[in-house]
């Protein structure tokens, strides 16, 4: 496919790290997985920088360092903001996932522990720390650290739709972000599961979890971990589906958005009135038995206040008008 030439705008602030994606339509969303990814339409999208990478832990730590801020997983959350919990769960952390021996059915509160103490700092919680992985994804990140650290950098959080048109890195309607197949000549390009999820892996020990950010090739618009390493935040509320295509070209949307925030709450949990929005990308735990979303299609829910030991971000910078 060639990319048509358009020239970079050039900015007052620095854009260094970033990669211009030109504005243009393509084809968001897929028919053929999960149905939350569907139905496939055409969005007309501005141009915009984003980054070339997640944000890594050696550049939150920085945010950290001039601004105090502390993260979500670092406060005792409010009582009031969780009708019917625990008290003794009321307490600073994050969840963490823990690979079992065995597993029965399908809850994942078999891998999935809330570990007291675990945040950006001790992603594993207890005693563990950032040694080896200053260069890695930042974790344990919920919304609002997230958009705290954009702020800070004069940046923001990219929309869906800005996202997806990234990540396909110039391959419009492709399965993968590089491609067709998901391991071309058996060669793994993105840092996903390998393996039966939750119980068994083949990657090299200290390699199961997060790696460096340019640890796989970058896509076609030279964008590293689009796919896989971590999930990745977005600005936009989640909605259960795509809206409808466009009947006519003249009505492609334009940087579309997300549904409104009344929308994205669970309904499994109607006592629980706290925004979700929508999670692009994928991670290393991402399987073929058990979550295909490792492609730029692939989309999921997650509320404002929680973060992971899988859950990262990257900033965009757009183009004032």
């Amino acid at each position: 496919m060639t990319l048509a030439v358009e020239r970079i705008p050039k900015l007052s602030t620095p854009t260094d790290g970033m990669v211009w994606i030109s504005g243009q339509t393509f084809t968001m969303g897929s028919n053929h997985h999960y149905p939350e990814e569907a139905p496939a339409h055409s969005v007309d999208v501005d141009g915009f920088f984003i980054e070339e990478t997640p944000v890594t832990n050696r550049k939150f730590m920085e945010f950290v360092k001039a601004t105090g801020h502390v993260t979500v997983a670092e406060k005792i959350p409010d009582a009031e903001d969780y009708p019917g919990a625990l008290p003794e769960m009321l307490k600073a952390g994050s969840l963490v996932f823990v690979q079992p021996k065995q597993v029965r059915g399908a809850d994942i509160s078999q891998w999935w522990i809330f570990k007291f103490g675990a945040n950006w700092r001790r992603p594993l919680g207890g005693l563990s720390d950032l040694r080896g992985k200053l260069d890695h994804p930042v974790v344990h990140v919920a919304y609002a650290d997230a958009k705290a650290y954009a702020d800070w950098a004069g940046l923001d959080l990219p929309t869906e739709a800005e996202w997806e048109l990234a990540a396909r890195g110039g391959l419009d309607d492709a399965e993968y972000a590089w491609g067709e197949e998901l391991m071309p000549g058996g060669v793994p390009r993105a840092n996903t599961w390998q393996g039966i999820f939750p119980v068994s892996t083949v990657k090299p020990k200290g390699q199961e979890r997060t790696t460096p950010v340019k640890a796989f090739p970058p896509n076609g618009y030279g964008l590293y971990d689009m796919i896989g390493n971590v999930w990745e935040w977005t600005c936009d509320y989640w909605s259960a589906r795509h809206p409808e295509p466009a009947a006519k070209s003249c009505c492609i949307p334009k940087n579309p958005r997300g549904g409104p925030e009344d929308a994205s709450y669970d309904p499994s949990q109607p006592s629980i009135r706290i925004a979700r929005r929508v999670l692009k990308g994928g991670s290393h735990l991402c399987a073929p038995n058990y979550c295909r979303r490792y492609r730029p299609a692939a989309r999921h829910a997650e509320p404002e206040d929680t973060s992971t030991s899988h859950v990262g971000f990257r900033c965009v910078k757009r183009v004032p008008a």
